[in-house]
């Protein structure tokens, strides 16, 4: 453990810093900062390709040495932006000048770098910095993990798909299932949900103080803004927002929270559903050796994995809720609100990664525990008589249901015999009784789901 990690007010950034820190490129101070840097000068490169008559003496030379300082950006050149922003109090403006003096490295004109964040207001730069980062931090980092996920549950549910298991419903033992099926459940509604996920806009806000280009306009009214602006804001991959106020309105952020959060309630069911199938026997976890899971009883292997998923999976949710609930509502045409709260759009994120990763870790522990599954189908002989009843209403036998119930929905143990003998005692023809017969708990689990 890094020795600062120990005065980390979050965990995210103490106990489980290294779990989730290949989202720092993206969600950290550093990471926004070289974000905006990037919007600017894409931004000033445009304006230069326009052209405007102020830059069109610029040659596309200087544009590679321009794109290397947000492509090689460094802690120093944070550190320089951050150290302007101690002394203005103002974190775009801080951004502004640190281009600006770029450019006189690169020997451009001084009159040059009056058109760094020309027109702008600070919302058109946050508002596609954070559009951008989160995007390439969703397609870099959470969907390769969620994508991991889905594929180690595919594999599960290959594996056990043949494993007959006593289903519950209501906490009770219900007609029998195959356990490679319960876990096909998940994979599907995953795969549903990342598909939205993946369908759901990126976009940006780029429009001047209140949307309406009013500096660019006043200064270049023959230039067509709107146009230029849906380009480039699509040349970066994001989506541009044409009527806004001085912010995005965040309506596909928050879909996209709101995704986010149906996928992570998804994954806090499978991890109850495995808790409880670990705490009823049918998974033991393989031994890590060294590892304690009680501080007072040996013989204890707990199933933290998916107890820490849960838990995490909560917290991401509960803040996603936040961030779906408040962005989209701002004063008039701004107030400051959204600007604090979008600076934590990683820590859900964060603990939705260290989720999926203690997910993955849990289910690779699983060991199928074939003997409790079985002891389990052979003590619960009563799950066949929904197969037996509903037999009996094809052969149009009078009132099937109330004769197994009878039988059935007592406080006695319902024993292979005296299904054997019930089936024996009914008026049908033998090929029907020996088609009953056939039926025991194992067998009677339905169709086999293609794979």
């Amino acid at each position: 453990m890094e020795p600062f990690s120990l005065y980390a007010i979050s965990p995210l950034d103490g106990r489980y810093a290294r779990q989730v820190k290949e989202l720092a490129p993206f969600f950290s101070e550093w990471a926004l900062i070289k974000y905006r840097v990037q919007v600017e000068v894409e931004y000033f490169i445009a304006l230069c390709r326009l052209p405007l008559p102020a830059l069109s003496g610029i040659s596309p030379n200087v544009f590679t040495p321009l794109r290397s300082v947000y492509q090689h950006f460094s802690d120093a050149h944070a550190l320089q932006i951050k150290e302007t922003e101690a002394t203005i109090n103002h974190d775009v403006k801080a951004v502004e000048y640190f281009l600006k003096q770029q450019l006189q490295l690169l020997n451009l004109p001084p009159d040059v770098a009056e058109f760094i964040h020309f027109g702008l207001t600070s919302q058109d730069i946050n508002n596609t910095a954070t559009p951008l980062l989160l995007k390439e931090a969703l397609q870099t980092v959470l969907l390769p993990q969620l994508t991991e996920l889905l594929q180690l549950l595919h594999g599960k549910a290959k594996e056990w798909l043949p494993v007959a298991m006593l289903a519950h419903t209501h906490g009770q033992p219900a007609s029998p299932t195959l356990l490679g099926k319960e876990i096909l459940v998940f994979t599907e509604r995953l795969q549903m949900q990342m598909q939205l996920l993946q369908q759901i806009p990126h976009s940006a806000k780029f429009g001047g103080a209140v949307g309406n280009f009013n500096a660019h306009h006043a200064a270049y009214p023959n230039i067509d803004w709107l146009k230029f602006a849906d380009d480039f804001v699509a040349s970066l991959g994001l989506q541009r927002s044409r009527y806004t106020t001085q912010i995005e309105h965040y309506d596909n952020m928050c879909a996209l929270f709101d995704t986010l959060k149906r996928i992570n309630t998804i994954l806090i069911d499978l991890c109850r559903d495995v808790w409880t199938y670990i705490s009823m026997d049918y998974f033991k976890q393989q031994i890590v050796a060294g590892e304690v899971g009680s501080s007072t009883m040996p013989h204890k292997v707990n199933p933290i994995d998916f107890e820490n998923a849960e838990g995490n999976l909560g917290l991401a949710n509960a803040l996603f809720e936040h961030l779906s609930a408040k962005l989209p509502v701002s004063r008039l045409q701004r107030d400051l609100t959204d600007s604090t709260v979008l600076r934590n759009i990683g820590v859900p994120i964060a603990h939705t990664l260290l989720s999926i990763k203690n997910l993955k870790k849990g289910l690779n522990k699983l060991l199928l525990n074939s003997v409790k599954l079985n002891t389990d189908l052979d003590a619960h002989w009563e799950v066949i008589t929904e197969g037996i009843q509903t037999i009996l209403r094809r052969e149009g036998y009078p009132q099937p249901y109330e004769a197994l119930k009878n039988l059935s929905r007592t406080n006695r143990q319902i024993t292979p015999e005296l299904i054997s003998g019930f089936i024996d005692s009914l008026q049908v023809k033998q090929e029907v009784k020996d088609e009953l017969h056939r039926l025991n708990p194992h067998n009677y689990t339905g169709v086999i789901y293609p794979f």
